[in-house]
Protein backbone atom coordinates (compact mmCIF):
# COMPACT_ATOMS: atom_id res chain seq x y z
CA UNK A 1 0.00 0.00 0.00
CA UNK A 2 1.36 3.50 -0.80
CA UNK A 3 2.95 5.17 1.79
CA UNK A 4 0.13 8.41 1.12
CA UNK A 5 -3.07 8.38 -0.72
CA UNK A 6 -3.91 11.24 -2.59
CA UNK A 7 -5.70 13.54 -0.84
CA UNK A 8 -7.50 16.01 -3.44
CA UNK A 9 -10.17 15.08 -6.23
CA UNK A 10 -7.46 16.32 -8.94
CA UNK A 11 -5.05 13.68 -7.57
CA UNK A 12 -7.26 11.08 -7.53
CA UNK A 13 -8.23 11.03 -10.90
CA UNK A 14 -5.04 11.44 -12.04
CA UNK A 15 -3.75 8.43 -9.65
CA UNK A 16 -7.00 6.54 -11.66
CA UNK A 17 -4.89 6.79 -14.86
CA UNK A 18 -1.73 4.91 -13.69
CA UNK A 19 -3.84 1.89 -12.15
CA UNK A 20 -4.01 0.05 -15.64
CA UNK A 21 -2.57 -0.94 -18.53
CA UNK A 22 -5.89 -0.30 -20.82
CA UNK A 23 -8.22 2.29 -20.93
CA UNK A 24 -10.90 -0.12 -21.95
CA UNK A 25 -10.86 -3.93 -20.45
CA UNK A 26 -14.37 -5.10 -19.99
CA UNK A 27 -14.99 -7.57 -17.59
CA UNK A 28 -16.48 -7.96 -14.41
CA UNK A 29 -14.40 -10.43 -12.42
CA UNK A 30 -11.98 -8.17 -11.31
CA UNK A 31 -14.74 -5.27 -10.11
CA UNK A 32 -16.69 -7.60 -8.55
CA UNK A 33 -13.79 -8.67 -6.24
CA UNK A 34 -13.07 -5.39 -5.33
CA UNK A 35 -16.86 -4.47 -4.86
CA UNK A 36 -17.34 -7.35 -2.57
CA UNK A 37 -14.33 -6.45 -0.49
CA UNK A 38 -15.64 -3.39 -0.11
CA UNK A 39 -19.24 -4.72 1.07
CA UNK A 40 -20.96 -3.21 -1.96
CA UNK A 41 -23.10 -6.38 -2.30
CA UNK A 42 -23.65 -6.41 1.44
CA UNK A 43 -27.38 -4.13 1.28
CA UNK A 44 -29.03 -2.91 -1.93
CA UNK A 45 -27.17 0.36 -2.48
CA UNK A 46 -31.20 2.17 -2.79
CA UNK A 47 -34.97 0.98 -2.23
CA UNK A 48 -35.09 0.74 -5.99
CA UNK A 49 -32.27 0.84 -8.53
CA UNK A 50 -33.01 1.14 -12.79
CA UNK A 51 -30.10 0.41 -15.09
CA UNK A 52 -29.98 1.89 -18.51
CA UNK A 53 -28.24 1.00 -21.66
CA UNK A 54 -28.32 1.47 -25.52
CA UNK A 55 -26.54 2.84 -27.93
CA UNK A 56 -28.01 6.66 -27.71
CA UNK A 57 -30.90 7.68 -25.40
CA UNK A 58 -29.16 6.06 -22.15
CA UNK A 59 -28.66 10.23 -20.46
CA UNK A 60 -32.11 11.89 -21.64
CA UNK A 61 -34.19 8.67 -20.38
CA UNK A 62 -31.69 8.80 -16.59
CA UNK A 63 -32.49 13.07 -16.60
CA UNK A 64 -35.85 12.81 -17.34
CA UNK A 65 -36.58 9.45 -14.84
CA UNK A 66 -34.61 11.46 -12.48
CA UNK A 67 -36.67 14.75 -12.78
CA UNK A 68 -40.12 12.96 -13.04
CA UNK A 69 -39.15 10.86 -9.55
CA UNK A 70 -37.47 13.72 -7.46
CA UNK A 71 -40.85 15.77 -9.12
CA UNK A 72 -43.08 12.84 -7.09
CA UNK A 73 -41.20 13.46 -3.74
CA UNK A 74 -38.27 10.30 -3.85
CA UNK A 75 -34.73 10.91 -2.74
CA UNK A 76 -32.80 10.28 -6.11
CA UNK A 77 -29.08 9.30 -7.16
CA UNK A 78 -27.92 8.91 -10.44
CA UNK A 79 -24.85 7.99 -11.95
CA UNK A 80 -23.48 8.60 -15.23
CA UNK A 81 -20.59 9.14 -18.10
CA UNK A 82 -18.76 10.68 -19.34
CA UNK A 83 -19.10 14.22 -17.79
CA UNK A 84 -19.14 17.22 -19.98
CA UNK A 85 -16.68 20.07 -17.28
CA UNK A 86 -16.31 18.43 -13.92
CA UNK A 87 -16.27 14.41 -12.83
CA UNK A 88 -18.93 15.65 -10.22
CA UNK A 89 -21.19 15.52 -12.90
CA UNK A 90 -21.12 11.95 -12.91
CA UNK A 91 -22.85 11.36 -9.50
CA UNK A 92 -25.87 13.57 -8.97
CA UNK A 93 -27.99 13.17 -5.42
CA UNK A 94 -31.24 14.90 -5.41
CA UNK A 95 -30.15 16.43 -8.84
CA UNK A 96 -26.97 18.12 -7.69
CA UNK A 97 -23.61 17.50 -8.18
CA UNK A 98 -21.70 15.67 -5.62
CA UNK A 99 -19.15 17.38 -3.88
CA UNK A 100 -15.00 16.63 -3.91
CA UNK A 101 -15.18 15.06 0.03
CA UNK A 102 -17.60 12.24 -0.67
CA UNK A 103 -16.00 11.36 -3.97
CA UNK A 104 -12.46 11.28 -2.53
CA UNK A 105 -13.53 9.03 0.24
CA UNK A 106 -15.21 6.63 -2.02
CA UNK A 107 -11.95 6.66 -3.86
CA UNK A 108 -10.30 5.84 -0.49
CA UNK A 109 -12.48 2.94 -0.32
CA UNK A 110 -11.98 1.46 -3.86
CA UNK A 111 -8.38 1.79 -3.02
CA UNK A 112 -7.85 0.08 -0.14
CA UNK A 113 -10.42 -2.66 -1.44
CA UNK A 114 -8.03 -2.92 -4.44
CA UNK A 115 -5.07 -2.93 -2.40
CA UNK A 116 -5.85 -6.22 -0.64
CA UNK A 117 -4.05 -8.90 -1.58
CA UNK A 118 -4.12 -10.52 -4.08
CA UNK A 119 -3.60 -6.43 -5.88
CA UNK A 120 -6.31 -6.24 -8.43
CA UNK A 121 -5.65 -3.86 -11.04
CA UNK A 122 -8.97 -1.40 -12.50
CA UNK A 123 -9.38 0.97 -14.99
CA UNK A 124 -10.44 4.25 -14.68
CA UNK A 125 -13.68 3.58 -15.46
CA UNK A 126 -14.21 0.63 -12.79
CA UNK A 127 -12.72 2.50 -9.93
CA UNK A 128 -15.36 5.43 -10.60
CA UNK A 129 -18.03 3.04 -10.96
CA UNK A 130 -17.02 1.80 -7.46
CA UNK A 131 -16.91 4.87 -6.20
CA UNK A 132 -20.10 6.07 -7.26
CA UNK A 133 -21.97 3.15 -6.01
CA UNK A 134 -19.98 3.87 -2.69
CA UNK A 135 -21.09 7.26 -2.44
CA UNK A 136 -24.66 6.32 -3.71
CA UNK A 137 -24.89 3.60 -1.06
CA UNK A 138 -24.32 6.31 1.35
CA UNK A 139 -27.45 8.33 0.81
CA UNK A 140 -30.55 6.53 1.69
CA UNK A 141 -32.20 6.82 -1.61
CA UNK A 142 -35.33 5.83 -2.62
CA UNK A 143 -34.27 5.35 -5.96
CA UNK A 144 -30.81 4.96 -7.72
CA UNK A 145 -30.60 5.14 -11.46
CA UNK A 146 -27.39 4.15 -13.55
CA UNK A 147 -26.01 4.12 -16.65
CA UNK A 148 -24.03 1.80 -18.62
CA UNK A 149 -20.63 2.92 -20.15
CA UNK A 150 -20.54 0.67 -22.54
CA UNK A 151 -22.30 -2.18 -23.76
CA UNK A 152 -23.70 -3.76 -21.28
CA UNK A 153 -23.11 -7.46 -20.22
CA UNK A 154 -19.66 -7.05 -19.42
CA UNK A 155 -19.99 -3.41 -18.07
CA UNK A 156 -18.68 -2.43 -14.76
CA UNK A 157 -22.32 -1.27 -13.70
CA UNK A 158 -23.59 -4.53 -14.44
CA UNK A 159 -22.09 -6.00 -10.85
CA UNK A 160 -25.49 -4.73 -9.65
CA UNK A 161 -28.30 -6.41 -9.92
CA UNK A 162 -31.18 -4.08 -11.50
CA UNK A 163 -34.88 -4.01 -10.34
CA UNK A 164 -35.39 -2.41 -13.56
CA UNK A 165 -33.52 -2.63 -16.54
CA UNK A 166 -33.80 -0.21 -19.96
CA UNK A 167 -32.50 -0.57 -23.46
CA UNK A 168 -33.24 2.53 -25.10
CA UNK A 169 -31.89 2.28 -28.77
CA UNK A 170 -29.51 -0.38 -30.51
CA UNK A 171 -27.17 1.02 -33.33
CA UNK A 172 -23.37 0.33 -33.72
CA UNK A 173 -21.09 2.17 -31.69
CA UNK A 174 -17.77 0.85 -30.19
CA UNK A 175 -16.88 -1.09 -32.96
CA UNK A 176 -13.63 -2.06 -32.09
CA UNK A 177 -15.25 -3.51 -28.48
CA UNK A 178 -18.69 -4.78 -29.40
CA UNK A 179 -18.42 -5.10 -33.28
CA UNK A 180 -20.60 -4.36 -36.03
CA UNK A 181 -23.46 -7.35 -35.80
CA UNK A 182 -26.77 -5.40 -34.50
CA UNK A 183 -28.25 -8.38 -33.27
CA UNK A 184 -24.97 -9.69 -30.99
CA UNK A 185 -24.93 -5.64 -29.50
CA UNK A 186 -28.33 -6.56 -28.57
CA UNK A 187 -27.26 -9.22 -26.53
CA UNK A 188 -25.01 -7.19 -25.07
CA UNK A 189 -27.21 -4.39 -23.97
CA UNK A 190 -29.62 -6.99 -23.21
CA UNK A 191 -27.12 -8.92 -20.76
CA UNK A 192 -27.93 -5.81 -18.02
CA UNK A 193 -31.70 -8.13 -17.74
CA UNK A 194 -32.56 -10.13 -14.69
CA UNK A 195 -34.67 -13.11 -14.27
CA UNK A 196 -38.56 -12.02 -13.16
CA UNK A 197 -37.72 -8.52 -12.74
CA UNK A 198 -38.78 -5.72 -15.65
CA UNK A 199 -37.11 -5.42 -18.87
CA UNK A 200 -38.05 -1.97 -20.79
CA UNK A 201 -37.61 -1.75 -24.10
CA UNK A 202 -37.51 1.86 -25.44
CA UNK A 203 -37.71 1.44 -29.10
CA UNK A 204 -39.47 -0.29 -31.85
CA UNK A 205 -36.93 -1.15 -34.08
CA UNK A 206 -34.35 -2.81 -31.22
CA UNK A 207 -33.28 -6.51 -32.90
CA UNK A 208 -35.00 -9.57 -31.84
CA UNK A 209 -32.28 -10.97 -29.71
CA UNK A 210 -32.81 -8.12 -26.92
CA UNK A 211 -36.68 -9.11 -26.39
CA UNK A 212 -35.37 -12.98 -26.87
CA UNK A 213 -32.57 -12.44 -24.14
CA UNK A 214 -35.09 -11.07 -21.81
CA UNK A 215 -38.33 -13.93 -22.54
CA UNK A 216 -35.30 -16.87 -21.90
CA UNK A 217 -34.71 -14.77 -18.11
CA UNK A 218 -38.52 -14.76 -17.86
CA UNK A 219 -38.15 -11.34 -17.48
CA UNK A 220 -41.23 -9.67 -18.00
CA UNK A 221 -40.98 -7.55 -21.39
CA UNK A 222 -42.52 -4.09 -21.34
CA UNK A 223 -42.10 -3.00 -25.15
CA UNK A 224 -42.48 1.09 -26.65
CA UNK A 225 -45.53 0.36 -29.06
CA UNK A 226 -46.97 -2.80 -26.99
CA UNK A 227 -46.96 -2.28 -23.20
CA UNK A 228 -46.80 1.39 -23.29
CA UNK A 229 -46.91 4.24 -26.00
CA UNK A 230 -47.07 8.17 -26.61
CA UNK A 231 -49.21 9.90 -28.76
CA UNK A 232 -49.79 13.51 -29.91
CA UNK A 233 -52.10 15.12 -32.44
CA UNK A 234 -52.35 14.08 -35.65
CA UNK A 235 -49.30 16.26 -36.85
CA UNK A 236 -47.13 14.99 -34.58
CA UNK A 237 -47.64 18.84 -32.08
CA UNK A 238 -47.44 18.94 -28.71
CA UNK A 239 -48.16 18.46 -25.88
CA UNK A 240 -48.14 14.70 -25.97
CA UNK A 241 -49.72 11.87 -23.86
CA UNK A 242 -48.35 8.63 -22.32
CA UNK A 243 -50.10 5.31 -22.32
CA UNK A 244 -48.33 2.38 -19.56
CA UNK A 245 -48.82 -0.31 -17.22
CA UNK A 246 -48.52 0.11 -13.51
CA UNK A 247 -46.56 -2.54 -11.57
CA UNK A 248 -49.74 -4.09 -11.14
CA UNK A 249 -50.56 -4.81 -14.75
CA UNK A 250 -53.41 -1.65 -14.80
CA UNK A 251 -53.21 0.44 -17.31
CA UNK A 252 -52.32 4.17 -17.16
CA UNK A 253 -52.37 7.56 -19.16
CA UNK A 254 -51.34 10.94 -18.29
CA UNK A 255 -51.86 13.97 -20.91
CA UNK A 256 -51.04 17.55 -21.70
CA UNK A 257 -47.61 16.32 -21.00
CA UNK A 258 -44.97 19.42 -21.96
CA UNK A 259 -42.14 18.82 -24.46
CA UNK A 260 -39.02 18.13 -22.09
CA UNK A 261 -36.90 19.26 -25.19
CA UNK A 262 -35.36 15.39 -25.25
CA UNK A 263 -36.81 12.48 -27.05
CA UNK A 264 -40.44 11.73 -26.53
CA UNK A 265 -39.37 7.86 -27.14
CA UNK A 266 -36.87 8.13 -24.18
CA UNK A 267 -39.36 10.28 -21.80
CA UNK A 268 -42.16 7.60 -22.65
CA UNK A 269 -39.64 5.01 -21.72
CA UNK A 270 -38.15 6.68 -18.42
CA UNK A 271 -42.13 6.83 -17.37
CA UNK A 272 -42.64 3.48 -17.66
CA UNK A 273 -39.48 2.47 -15.63
CA UNK A 274 -40.51 4.69 -12.95
CA UNK A 275 -44.41 2.83 -13.08
CA UNK A 276 -42.44 -0.80 -12.82
CA UNK A 277 -40.65 0.32 -9.46
CA UNK A 278 -44.19 1.04 -8.26
CA UNK A 279 -44.15 4.80 -8.08
CA UNK A 280 -47.64 6.07 -8.54
CA UNK A 281 -47.56 8.55 -11.19
CA UNK A 282 -49.27 11.87 -10.86
CA UNK A 283 -50.13 14.23 -13.81
CA UNK A 284 -49.55 17.53 -12.09
CA UNK A 285 -45.95 15.96 -10.73
CA UNK A 286 -45.17 14.66 -14.49
CA UNK A 287 -45.37 17.79 -16.37
CA UNK A 288 -44.36 19.73 -13.54
CA UNK A 289 -40.84 17.88 -14.00
CA UNK A 290 -40.43 17.44 -17.77
CA UNK A 291 -41.16 21.04 -17.82
CA UNK A 292 -37.94 21.46 -16.14
CA UNK A 293 -35.59 18.73 -16.67
CA UNK A 294 -32.60 19.66 -18.56
CA UNK A 295 -29.79 18.10 -19.94
CA UNK A 296 -26.26 19.79 -21.24
CA UNK A 297 -24.87 18.86 -24.07
CA UNK A 298 -28.32 17.86 -25.64
CA UNK A 299 -29.75 19.79 -28.18
CA UNK A 300 -28.69 23.12 -26.02
CA UNK A 301 -29.57 26.11 -27.19
CA UNK A 302 -26.82 29.28 -26.70
CA UNK A 303 -28.41 31.97 -28.74
CA UNK A 304 -27.44 30.76 -32.21
CA UNK A 305 -25.26 28.20 -31.20
CA UNK A 306 -26.83 24.34 -30.40
CA UNK A 307 -24.53 22.14 -28.83
CA UNK A 308 -25.11 18.55 -29.11
CA UNK A 309 -22.71 15.55 -28.13
CA UNK A 310 -24.51 13.13 -31.08
CA UNK A 311 -21.06 10.67 -32.12
CA UNK A 312 -22.66 8.36 -34.02
CA UNK A 313 -25.01 7.91 -37.40
CA UNK A 314 -28.18 7.32 -34.98
CA UNK A 315 -27.39 10.21 -32.77
CA UNK A 316 -26.84 12.34 -35.88
CA UNK A 317 -30.08 11.07 -37.18
CA UNK A 318 -32.26 12.31 -34.72
CA UNK A 319 -30.21 15.48 -34.47
CA UNK A 320 -31.05 16.71 -38.35
CA UNK A 321 -34.68 15.61 -37.98
CA UNK A 322 -34.76 17.66 -34.35
CA UNK A 323 -32.91 20.82 -36.37
CA UNK A 324 -34.21 23.66 -37.78
CA UNK A 325 -34.75 23.83 -41.77
CA UNK A 326 -31.57 26.51 -42.56
CA UNK A 327 -32.30 30.13 -42.22
CA UNK A 328 -33.85 32.32 -44.54
CA UNK A 329 -31.27 34.27 -45.60
CA UNK A 330 -28.67 32.76 -43.72
CA UNK A 331 -26.99 29.34 -43.29
CA UNK A 332 -26.94 26.83 -40.89
CA UNK A 333 -23.11 26.08 -40.03
CA UNK A 334 -21.84 22.86 -38.23
CA UNK A 335 -18.20 22.79 -36.28
CA UNK A 336 -17.72 19.29 -35.94
CA UNK A 337 -15.04 17.58 -34.23
CA UNK A 338 -14.82 13.69 -33.43
CA UNK A 339 -12.38 10.78 -32.60
CA UNK A 340 -10.99 8.41 -34.82
CA UNK A 341 -13.11 5.20 -33.60
CA UNK A 342 -16.26 7.20 -34.45
CA UNK A 343 -18.17 6.63 -38.27
CA UNK A 344 -17.88 9.90 -39.58
CA UNK A 345 -18.83 9.38 -43.15
CA UNK A 346 -21.98 8.31 -41.40
CA UNK A 347 -22.44 11.31 -38.80
CA UNK A 348 -21.90 13.53 -41.56
CA UNK A 349 -23.93 12.00 -44.39
CA UNK A 350 -26.83 12.50 -41.93
CA UNK A 351 -26.25 15.60 -40.63
CA UNK A 352 -25.35 16.79 -44.51
CA UNK A 353 -29.23 17.42 -45.40
CA UNK A 354 -29.36 19.74 -42.74
CA UNK A 355 -26.08 21.93 -42.99
CA UNK A 356 -25.11 24.44 -45.41
CA UNK A 357 -21.68 25.04 -44.36
CA UNK A 358 -19.05 23.36 -42.19
CA UNK A 359 -15.88 23.84 -40.05
CA UNK A 360 -13.96 20.85 -38.71
CA UNK A 361 -11.67 21.12 -35.61
CA UNK A 362 -8.61 18.43 -34.34
CA UNK A 363 -9.48 17.01 -30.91
CA UNK A 364 -6.63 16.16 -29.11
CA UNK A 365 -4.85 12.87 -27.59
CA UNK A 366 -4.39 9.64 -29.58
CA UNK A 367 -8.11 8.97 -30.85
CA UNK A 368 -8.69 12.33 -31.49
CA UNK A 369 -9.22 12.78 -35.49
CA UNK A 370 -7.58 15.70 -37.32
CA UNK A 371 -9.85 18.16 -38.85
CA UNK A 372 -8.09 17.80 -42.18
CA UNK A 373 -8.91 14.30 -42.43
CA UNK A 374 -12.60 15.20 -41.70
CA UNK A 375 -12.29 17.87 -43.97
CA UNK A 376 -11.72 15.40 -46.95
CA UNK A 377 -14.43 13.14 -45.69
CA UNK A 378 -16.99 15.69 -45.97
CA UNK A 379 -15.94 17.32 -49.32
CA UNK A 380 -15.87 13.69 -50.36
CA UNK A 381 -20.05 14.10 -49.41
CA UNK A 382 -20.38 17.54 -51.31
CA UNK A 383 -20.18 19.46 -48.22
CA UNK A 384 -18.69 23.16 -47.94
CA UNK A 385 -15.86 23.11 -45.48
CA UNK A 386 -14.88 26.54 -44.75
CA UNK A 387 -11.56 26.28 -42.57
CA UNK A 388 -9.53 23.82 -40.09
CA UNK A 389 -8.54 24.43 -37.00
CA UNK A 390 -6.49 22.88 -34.35
CA UNK A 391 -8.85 22.89 -31.55
CA UNK A 392 -13.09 23.46 -30.78
CA UNK A 393 -11.55 27.13 -29.25
CA UNK A 394 -10.08 27.43 -32.39
CA UNK A 395 -12.54 27.33 -34.25
CA UNK A 396 -14.58 29.13 -32.66
CA UNK A 397 -12.37 32.06 -33.36
CA UNK A 398 -12.60 31.29 -36.94
CA UNK A 399 -15.89 31.11 -37.44
CA UNK A 400 -16.98 34.30 -35.35
CA UNK A 401 -16.41 36.82 -38.33
CA UNK A 402 -18.01 34.85 -40.40
CA UNK A 403 -21.39 34.69 -39.02
CA UNK A 404 -24.44 36.64 -39.74
CA UNK A 405 -27.54 37.75 -37.70
CA UNK A 406 -29.51 34.63 -39.36
CA UNK A 407 -27.24 32.16 -39.19
CA UNK A 408 -27.15 29.21 -37.01
CA UNK A 409 -24.52 26.72 -35.81
CA UNK A 410 -24.90 23.20 -34.59
CA UNK A 411 -21.22 22.05 -32.02
CA UNK A 412 -21.21 18.53 -32.34
CA UNK A 413 -19.20 15.15 -33.27
CA UNK A 414 -18.12 14.50 -29.81
CA UNK A 415 -18.51 15.03 -25.82
CA UNK A 416 -14.88 16.53 -25.79
CA UNK A 417 -15.89 19.30 -28.97
CA UNK A 418 -19.10 19.97 -26.67
CA UNK A 419 -17.65 20.24 -23.82
CA UNK A 420 -14.69 22.40 -24.85
CA UNK A 421 -17.40 24.97 -25.41
CA UNK A 422 -19.74 24.49 -22.54
CA UNK A 423 -16.73 26.24 -20.46
CA UNK A 424 -16.26 29.30 -22.85
CA UNK A 425 -19.04 32.70 -23.99
CA UNK A 426 -20.09 32.01 -27.14
CA UNK A 427 -19.73 34.68 -29.46
CA UNK A 428 -23.15 36.00 -31.27
CA UNK A 429 -23.61 38.19 -34.79
CA UNK A 430 -25.27 41.32 -34.31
Amino acid sequence: MPTAMPKSLTEWLQHLETLHPAEIDLGLERVSRVAERMGLFENPIAKQVVVVAGTNGKGSTLAIADAVARGHGLRVGTYSSPHLLRYNERVKIDGQEIKDQPLVEGFERVEQARLQAPEISLTYFEAGTLCALWCLAQENLDLAVLEIGLGGRLDAVNIIDADVAVVTTIAQDHASFLGTDISQIGLEKAGIFRPLRPAILGSQSLPSSVADTAIALAAPVYRLGLAFNHSADSKGNLPWCWHGLTSEGDTISLDALPDPGLPIDNAATALQALAMTGLALMQKATQNALAQVQLPGRMQWLGQWCLDVGHNPHAAAYLAYRLPSPPEGGRQWALIGMLNDKDADGVIAALAPRITDWVCVTLDGERGRKADELAKRITAQGGCVHCCADSPEAGVEALAPLLAPNDRVLVTGSFFTVAALLARPLPQAQ
